[in-house]
C-alpha cells in the first residue's frame, strides 16, 4: 500500500507539473501567434492619384513640352512642304493649260510631283514613327523613375501596395486617409530636381 500512496503521489506531482507548464506555456504560444498579424498591420496599402502625378511631375511636364514642340514643327515642316507641292502642282496646270510644255516635259515633270509626294509622305511617316517611338522611350523612363522611387522609398517594406488611383478606373473607392500623392509627388520633383541640377554643373565642366 506504501507503494501504491508512494506511485500516485509521484502521479500526482508530474500531473501537477504539467497542468503548471500548460498554464503558464500556453499564453506564451498565443503571444506569438497574435504578434504575426501585428507585424503584418504595419505594411499599408496606399494610393496615388495618377492624374495629380502626371500634371505635377515635373519631368512629365518637361517631357510633354519636349514633344509638343517636335510635333508642332513636324506639322509646321509638312505643312511647308504641302504648300511647294500644291504651288509647283499648279505652276505646272498653269504652263500646261498654256502649252508652255511639250509632252515629254509634262509626263516629266508630273512624275517628279507625284514622286515628290510619296517623299513627303513616306518623311511623314517615318517622323511619326520615330516621335511615337521617343513618347514610348518617354513613358518608359517616366514609369522607371516612379517605381525606382517607390522602390527606394519602401525599403523598410512600409508599404504593400502603391496603387495608381484614376476617377473612373478600376479602384471604385480610395479613403483619402490613404492618398500619398503629394508626399510621393514632393520627392519625386525633387529628385528630379536635384539630377537637373547635378546635369547642368556637368555640362558646365
Amino acid at each position: 500500500m506504501k507503494n501504491a500512496s508512494l506511485f500516485l503521489n509521484v502521479l500526482l506531482t508530474i500531473a501537477v507539473a504539467v497542468l503548471y507548464y500548460l498554464h503558464f506555456a500556453g499564453p506564451k504560444t498565443e503571444a506569438v501567434v497574435a504578434s504575426k498579424p501585428a507585424d503584418a498591420k504595419g505594411k499599408d496599402i496606399v494610393y496615388v492619384n495618377v492624374d495629380s502625378l502626371l500634371t505635377k511631375y515635373d519631368f512629365f511636364k518637361d517631357t510633354q513640352k519636349v514633344l509638343e514642340s517636335k510635333r508642332f514643327q513636324l506639322e509646321n515642316e509638312l505643312a511647308t512642304k504641302g504648300r511647294n507641292l500644291q504651288n509647283k502642282a499648279a505652276f505646272f496646270q498653269k504652263q500646261a493649260s498654256e502649252g508652255r510644255l511639250t509632252q515629254e516635259q509634262g509626263r516629266a515633270t508630273e512624275a517628279s510631283l507625284q514622286k515628290e509626294q510619296q517623299d513627303i509622305l513616306a518623311y511623314r511617316e517615318r517622323a511619326a514613327q520615330n516621335l511615337a517611338g521617343e513618347e514610348a522611350e518617354k513613358n518608359k523612363q517616366l514609369y522607371d523613375q516612379i517605381y525606382d522611387y517607390l522602390k527606394s522609398i519602401n525599403a523598410q517594406n512600409k508599404y504593400q501596395f502603391v496603387l495608381g488611383y484614376t476617377k473612373g478606373g478600376g479602384i471604385l473607392f480610395a479613403n483619402s486617409d490613404a492618398d500619398q500623392t503629394k508626399a510621393i509627388l514632393d520627392g519625386l520633383n525633387k529628385q528630379y530636381k536635384e539630377k537637373q541640377e547635378k546635369d547642368n554643373q556637368a555640362k558646365k565642366k
